[in-house]
């Protein structure tokens, strides 16, 4: 059995994720971002769940995610699972938290990133990014970052397995009652590619839809855009990959 960090498991995806994991006899490490919405996890905490609670959006709270999980005992894989669709905290949520803990997080060999199929609509540009979310950001661009990001581990860290997975457009809470996808579907593929030993989910540097390995947005396996992407995030938070 594998212990796993969701972040974001608070509700959506996250939340049937760590469900579905913890049901399967696996470790797991769930996330709210304030008091309020961890005590909705007590009933994880009581299946055996532990947890770690901080703001995503502040980089501090992110960093001291990091070393609380970094103290206690080693992970084998985290689900980059929190995300947001619209507002100034896209590219907090989005990009710059899910890269600060690849950073500080020692131990984790599996890597999964949710990105979507609204990457394709991003823009491989990095002039003028609001990092800090003191405006709108936007949504397609911050998941080609997270997606391109995804790649970049793959080529930086051989020995860990790293992935995207498009969950699709599902009855979430951010995709909105009237979603078309299957929302089992939509968390299905990340729990496989973060604990199955299946040949297919021992590989890495894919793009995910329902297990299938897809092509993403051209731009994502360019190392000269995944190399000018690490610096940029490099240089705004202060920690090299």
């Amino acid at each position: 059995m594998s212990r796993i960090l969701v972040t974001g498991s608070a509700d959506g995806l996250g939340r049937a994720a760590a469900d579905s994991l913890l049901s399967a006899g696996h470790e797991v490490v769930v996330h709210a971002r304030n008091p309020e919405r961890a005590a909705g996890l007590d009933a994880f905490v009581d299946r055996g769940a532990h947890i770690v609670v901080g703001d995503v959006t502040d980089r501090d709270a992110v960093r001291h995610i990091a070393a609380e999980l970094n103290d206690a005992e080693p992970l084998d894989a985290v689900i980059h699972n929190a995300g947001v669709w619209c507002g100034p905290a896209v590219m907090p949520v989005n990009i710059i938290a899910p890269y600060l803990l690849t950073a500080l997080l020692r131990s984790p060999r599996r890597l999964v990133y949710l990105s979507s199929g609204s990457h394709f609509g991003g823009h491989p540009s990095l002039g003028g990014v609001d990092w800090r979310g003191k405006s709108a950001g936007s949504y397609s661009d911050s998941k080609l970052f997270v997606t391109t990001l995804a790649a970049a581990v793959t080529r930086l860290r051989p020995e860990v397995l790293s992935n995207a997975v498009d969950p699709g457009w599902v009855p979430t809470k951010m995709g909105g009652p009237s979603a078309p996808d299957d929302l089992e579907l939509g968390h299905r593929t990340q729990e496989w590619l973060a604990t199955s030993d299946e040949p297919e989910a021992l590989t890495t540097g894919g793009y995910w839809f329902h297990r299938e390995r897809q092509q993403p947005h051209r731009a994502v396996h360019d190392e000269a855009f995944q190399d000018r992407l690490l610096q940029a995030l490099a240089e705004e938070t202060g920690t090299a990959l």
